[in-house]
This record gives structure tokens, sequence and C-alpha cells, in this order.
């Protein structure tokens, strides 16, 4: 498991060791924390770049790879699209080059489907949708999806390629570009008070980690190559996440908004329609119910 240290990789970690899966967990900790690692997995401290990966698929007998690890901050991929192209690309390719030599053949990459679409032309976008990424970000998981169906085509390595919506949960780092509702969250449970980007009417598909450990989890099973998106089809704006969370936290911060960010989307939203027909998955955790279970989370670390 490349970035099981990360907020969504440690889920999927958990969720693996429950099921009886042994874990070894690769993450060079750039973005993810020793203490989402669980105790039972064997933890490898390493960047997927490293040509030194190779040790660590010979002293393993790997069934399969999940591949988590990745650069994955939109802003900074506009200001360094060749450092985020050496980790979301060259990295990736080290890891396929290494599942390759040793005989592995399945892969599950997390991919998105918030950047891989760019400005949708319906709602909800399925995998069908055209792929018009607008960031050095979502380019680098497009060329890595197509990398993947290389691999399938002159190698036979399987892969589940999982398109994620905005995933928001515990664990959630709040630092830097992450996620609106940490960012919220962890603001609230500070004191401080968080401000909203333009008008708060921009849109997303919001879904909860735990529904996108379940994706993981039955990708593990699933037989052949595709492609799914992990969302919930429906889009919320930003306002109704702050008030929300303002409600969970009971914080008495006012609706603040600042300035609008170039180029921002305005509306993201996938359908789960494929994914639902094919392995049976489905969010089962409401925005709502959520959005309680993250603030409880921030209530008790809120200094994370």
């Amino acid at each position: 498991m490349t970035g099981g240290a990360g907020f969504i990789g440690s889920h999927i970690v958990d969720a693996y060791l429950r099921e009886g899966h042994d874990v070894v967990v690769v993450d060079d900790l750039s973005s993810g924390s020793l203490q989402n690692i669980n105790p039972k997995a064997e933890f490898v401290q390493l960047d997927i770049r490293n040509k030194n990966l190779n040790e660590v698929f010979q002293s393993h007998k790997f069934d399969a790879v999940n591949h988590h690890a990745a650069q994955m901050d939109v802003r900074r991929s506009v200001a360094d699209p060749q450092f985020d192209a050496s980790v979301n690309v060259l990295g990736g390719l080290n890891v396929f080059e290494n599942a390759r030599q040793h005989g592995i053949r399945k892969i599950i990459f997390s991919s998105t489907g918030g950047a891989i679409y760019g400005e949708q032309d319906y709602f909800p976008a399925d995998e069908l949708h055209p792929l018009r990424p607008l960031s050095p970000y979502g380019i680098t998981k497009l060329c890595t999806e197509k990398y993947l169906f290389y691999y399938k085509e002159v190698y036979g390595i399987d892969h589940v390629i999982l398109r994620y919506a905005n995933i928001y949960g515990p664990r959630q780092n709040p630092h830097g570009e992450a996620g609106v509702v940490a960012i919220f969250a962890s603001k609230m449970t500070r004191g401080d008070q968080p401000v909203i980007n333009g008008d708060g009417k921009q849109t997303r598909d919001y879904t909860f980690v735990g529904d996108v450990v379940e994706a993981n989890v039955a990708a593990l099973s699933y037989t052949g190559s595709n492609i799914f998106n992990v969302g919930t089809g429906v889009e919320h704006d930003v306002n109704y996440l702050f008030n929300n969370l303002r409600e969970h936290l009971s914080q008495k911060c006012i609706e603040k908004h600042g300035p609008a960010k170039l180029g921002e989307q305005l509306r993201s939203v996938i359908s789960y329609s494929k994914i639902q027909k094919e392995i049976g998955w489905a969010p089962s955790v409401s925005l709502k119910e959520g959005l309680r279970i993250t603030a409880e989370y921030f209530k008790k670390t809120p200094n994370k």
C-alpha cells in the first residue's frame, strides 16, 4: 500500500487488516503521519521514486498493489508542474515497473473524478465524460491511467482505477490545499475565523472516507480491469459545509467571504451508477452524518 500513512490510505490499510490481509505500507511521510499507521501493518519509510523500492518488492510476495501515494496539492501542481509529474508520473512508473518485474497481477489506483473531467458538459459526470483536466495534477492522474492501460495490454496486469470525488473525513490534513471540510473544522475548533473563497456557491461532490474505503475493499476482489467513479452523485456548495460544521461544532464564527480563487471550477459532481452496477458499491453515509463524524474527530484533535 503506497501512501498508507495518509488520510485515505491509512483508513484503507485498517480495512484490509480487518479483512485478514497482510499489509506493507510504503510512505515517505511528506504528508502522511506515523500516527495514522496501523501497528499491525509493516511500515517502510520510502519515497516511491526511490530505486530502493525494488528491495521492498523483492523481500515480499505481494498479491496486489494499492497505489495511493501522490502529490495531491492542485495549487502546488500549478506552481511546480515538474515536481508534480516527478511524483505522480515517474513515481507511479517506479511502482508499476516493480510490480511488473515481480509478477504482480493487480494494481488499484486512486485517480480523480474531481479534476480529470474539467468543466463538465453534464451533471453528474459518468466515466464516459470527456477528459479535460485543467491542472497539472489532473493531467498526471490521466497520464497514469494511460500507463495502467499500457501495462494491462502489454503485460496483462489488471487494474482497478477509482476516480474519487472530493473526499473528507477523520484524519484529513487541514494544511496546505487540503479539503475545505478539514480546513474549516480545524479553524473552528481552534477558534479561528474560516474564510470562504468567493460567494461560496461553488459545488463539489463530497464523499465520506468510510465509503471510499468500502470501494477499495470491493476493488480488491474485483476480477478484470475497469475504471469507476467513486462519489455520491449529489453536489453541495461551500456555504452548506460551513453552516453545517458551525452547527456541529457549536461555533459562533460568522460566514465570512474572501476573494474568489482564479480558475476555480464552479461545479463538480460524478455518477456512481457504473460501480454500483458492476461491484454493488454505493455511498451509505450522508453528508450531514459524515460532517458530524468529522466534526467529532476534530473536537478531539483540535491542534490537528
